[in-house]
């Protein structure tokens, strides 16, 4: 018995879904773009990308707009939350469901610079104060 496909885009699918993010792309708009952001890569052929589309889209991440040469691609899943369905994967394989784990892993290893722990002190008090304003 075959298993389900799984729902969390592969790193290849990622690349797609950024371009899709910035709006409906046809084919050669999604290729064009992965040859730009990826130049040092190699380059995927229209074919390659085609197929990718379409497993996407029966994993529910793409959805094809019109038909023929004409047809544009969306994405079907935000960022957001192909965010959340990808690091509530990390926080169960790597740290045992654990998100302060993460969290504690992300600030002991430097993987955060000031900035992004001012923003992550900012959001932690916003979560914890009654209000959920952080004031």
């Amino acid at each position: 018995m075959p298993r389900p496909p799984n729902p969390h885009p592969t790193d290849g699918e990622l690349e797609i879904l950024r371009v899709l993010w910035q709006g409906p792309q046809s084919l050669s708009a999604i290729c064009e773009a992965l040859r730009d952001e990826h130049a040092s890569s190699r380059d995927r052929a229209p074919s390659t990308v085609a197929t990718m589309l379409k497993v996407m889209a029966g994993k529910g991440l793409a959805a094809r707009v019109g038909a023929g040469r004409g047809a544009m691609w969306r994405a079907k899943v935000s960022r957001r939350s192909a965010t959340r369905g990808l690091v509530a994967k990390l926080v169960d394989g790597v740290f045992d469901g654990s998100a302060s784990g993460l969290m504690a892993y992300l600030v002991e290893t430097g993987g955060l610079d000031a900035k992004q722990l001012a923003e992550l002190k900012k959001a932690v008090v916003a979560q914890t104060a009654p209000d959920g304003r952080g004031d």
